[in-house]
């Protein structure tokens, strides 16, 4: 079992509930599932970049992308309808633990003059949104010469508000940075 599983299950789930004033343990906020997206511009001009990028995925979450397509056609940026621009990737269960262990513990603390994550990247029905710009701060990445692919992490939480949202983060371990 993923050891922020076990931690969510045995404490968090309790304590949140506790705090929040849930009765149920079925009500408790909970994430439902972690998305991670690279849009790829330059792969209009080189295919290569496409596949450096979902290396790059593959590495760092242990799963295998699906390519995004061109929605519409735009002349002016010479992309066609359904050429492929992004990959994406959806993790859910065990492997989603498991990427969010090493985001929160190892990842975020390597990232270069780091003072914690924005707290105001909620969308208003509990989910969470931060960006990467490098992504070699991953431990899977070291070593590996990997060209740089900035992506986004998208954090879906069954909260049902910002608040209930940032407690569960926050307990997951999440350094959100104190507004001074």
């Amino acid at each position: 079992m993923a050891r922020l599983k076990d931690l969510y299950e045995n404490k968090i789930k309790a304590d949140l509930g506790n705090s929040l004033g849930i009765k149920n343990s079925m009500a408790v906020p909970r994430i439902s599932k972690i998305t991670v997206n690279a849009g790829v511009g330059r792969a209009v001009q080189d295919s290569k970049k496409l596949d450096e990028a979902e290396a790059a995925i593959i590495a760092i979450t242990g799963q295998k992308p699906v390519r995004t397509l061109a929605k519409k056609s735009i002349a002016g940026f010479k992309i066609r309808e359904k050429m492929p621009l992004g990959v994406m990737v959806t993790l859910r269960g065990e492997r989603m633990y498991e990427f969010l262990d090493v985001l929160v513990n190892a990842a975020l603390p390597r990232v270069r003059d780091f003072r914690g994550i924005s707290g105001e990247a909620f969308d208003g029905h509990g989910n969470y949104s931060l960006g990467i710009k490098e992504h070699t701060v991953f431990p899977q990445l070291i070593g590996k010469d990997v060209p740089a692919v900035p992506f986004q992490v998208n954090v879906q939480t069954t909260a049902k508000n910002d608040e209930n949202a940032k407690a569960l983060l926050t307990a997951f371990g999440f350094p959100f940075r104190s507004n001074k």
